[in-house]
C-alpha cells in the first residue's frame, strides 16, 4: 500500500466523531486538518487526532500542501459550496449525504470534478458494509427469482426530539427524505438498479416543532418542508418500490427494507447501519438468516472514503460516487416534484449499478 491519503475535514458537528471513529482504523487515509465556524469544535478535534492541523477557513484548508482530499461535513445548504472550493483547489471531495440540494448545485459539481479530474464521493457509505452487499449478493444470486417490488419505511417522530440544533432538518435540503431518504434509495440502487419514474405525495402536518434536548429544551421552530413523504418508485428493471420517509410516526412495527421476487422474499437490515441480519424466505417455506457473503466488514462512516482511497490507488472507480448521489438526489427531488404537480414524473438522470464489495 502507498502513502495514506491525506484528508481535510470541513465541519466538526455532531457526525464527526462517527468519522474520527473509522478514520482512526484505516491504514490508507490520515487526518491532517480541520476547520469549523466554532473554532473550538475543531480544536478538539486536533486535540484528539494528533498532528491534526487547524485551518481558520475553508480557504485556507483546501489551499494546504499537506491536504489530498476534502471530507465535507457541513450542512446540507452548504455541501455545494464547500465542495466547489476544494475542486477549484485541485482536491478530490467526500461529503456527507445529501450531494447537493439542487439539481444545478449536482451538475456544477460532476462538471467541476470532470474539468479537473478530480474524484468526487459521496455519503452514504452505509451500503458497502455486510448488511445491503450480502443481501445485493442474495439478489444477484437469484435467490428470490425475478425481483418484482419492495418496501422501504423510515419512521419516526422528528429529529428534534434528541438534537440540540435541528433547525436545518426542517429547513430546505432537510425533512424526511433528504434526511434519511439517501441511505433507503442508494440501497435500493444497489439492490435493484436506478429508478426510471416515480409518483409521490406529502404532507406538512406540524408548522412548529419544539425542542426536546440540550440547552434550547422547549425552544419552537418553524417548519418549511413536508416531513411526511411517500410514493411509489419504478427501477429500470420493471421492479416497483413503495416508500414512505416520515417525520410525523410516533410509533410503528414497519420493515426497514423488503425485496419481494418471484421465488421468495429478502428481509434487508436498516440501511442506515453497516450490518445486521438479511433473512431469506426462499425454498424452504421459512425465514432464515443468511450467511456474510459480501461487503466491507466492521465497515463504519467513513469506509467510503476509504474505499475511494482504495480506487485511487487501484485505478478503478469509486463505489460511494457523485453519479450515483446525484441520481438519488434527482428521485428525492421528482418524488417531492411529483408531490406537488399531483402526477407521475420521469425520473431524468440514471447511473450505473455500483460495483459490488466482494467477500
Amino acid at each position: 500500500m502507498g502513502e495514506p491519503l491525506r484528508i481535510g475535514m470541513v465541519g466538526a458537528g455532531t457526525i464527526s466523531g462517527a468519522y474520527l471513529d473509522t478514520l482512526e482504523r484505516l491504514g490508507n487515509v490520515t487526518l491532517t486538518a480541520v476547520t469549523d465556524l466554532d473554532p473550538g469544535r475543531a480544536a478538539a478535534v486536533a486535540a484528539r487526532v494528533p498532528g491534526t492541523a487547524v485551518a481558520g477557513s475553508v480557504a485556507e484548508l483546501v489551499a494546504r500542501a499537506d491536504v489530498d482530499a476534502v471530507l465535507n461535513l457541513t450542512i446540507p445548504a452548504a455541501h455545494a459550496d464547500v465542495a466547489l472550493a476544494a475542486l477549484a483547489a485541485g482536491k478530490h471531495v467526500y461529503g456527507e449525504k445529501p450531494f447537493t440540494t439542487t439539481r444545478e448545485e449536482a451538475a456544477a459539481l460532476l462538471a467541476a470534478a470532470g474539468a479537473g479530474g478530480r474524484r468526487l464521493g459521496c455519503a452514504p457509505d452505509t451500503v458497502l458494509g455486510t448488511g445491503v452487499q450480502t443481501a445485493r449478493r442474495a439478489v444477484d444470486d437469484g435467490l428470490i427469482g425475478t425481483p418484482v417490488a419492495a418496501t422501504a419505511f423510515m419512521t419516526t417522530a422528528g429529529h428534534e426530539r434528541w438534537h440540540p440544533a435541528p433547525e436545518f432538518y426542517y429547513r430546505p435540503g432537510g425533512g424526511p427524505l433528504l434526511d434519511m431518504g439517501p441511505y433507503y434509495l442508494s440501497a435500493l440502487v444497489h439492490l435493484l438498479g436506478p429508478v426510471v419514474k416515480v409518483t409521490g405525495a406529502a404532507s406538512r402536518p406540524r408548522a412548529e416543532r419544539e425542542i426536546g434536548a440540550g440547552p434550547r429544551a422547549g425552544e419552537r421552530l418553524g417548519v418549511t418542508v413536508d416531513t411526511h413523504v411517500s410514493g411509489v418508485l419504478q427501477h429500470a428493471g420493471g421492479a416497483l418500490t413503495t416508500l414512505l420517509m416520515s417525520f410525523d410516526v410516533q410509533a410503528a412495527r414497519l420493515p426497514r427494507i423488503e425485496v419481494y421476487g418471484t421465488g421468495g422474499s429478502l428481509s434487508v437490515p436498516d440501511p442506515n447501519g453497516f450490518d445486521g441480519p438479511v433473512e431469506l424466505h426462499g425454498s424452504t417455506g421459512e425465514w432464515e438468516t443468511l450467511p456474510v457473503s459480501a461487503g466491507y466488514p466492521g465497515a463504519g462512516r467513513g469506509t467510503g472514503l476509504a474505499d475511494l482511497a482504495r480506487a485511487l490507488a487501484e485505478d478503478r472507480p469509486h463505489r460511494a460516487s457523485a453519479e450515483l448521489a446525484r441520481h438519488v438526489l434527482d428521485i428525492m427531488l421528482t418524488l417531492l416534484d411529483s408531490a406537488r404537480e399531483d402526477r407521475a414524473l420521469r425520473v431524468a438522470s440514471s447511473c450505473a449499478r455500483p460495483d459490488p464489495v466482494e467477500a
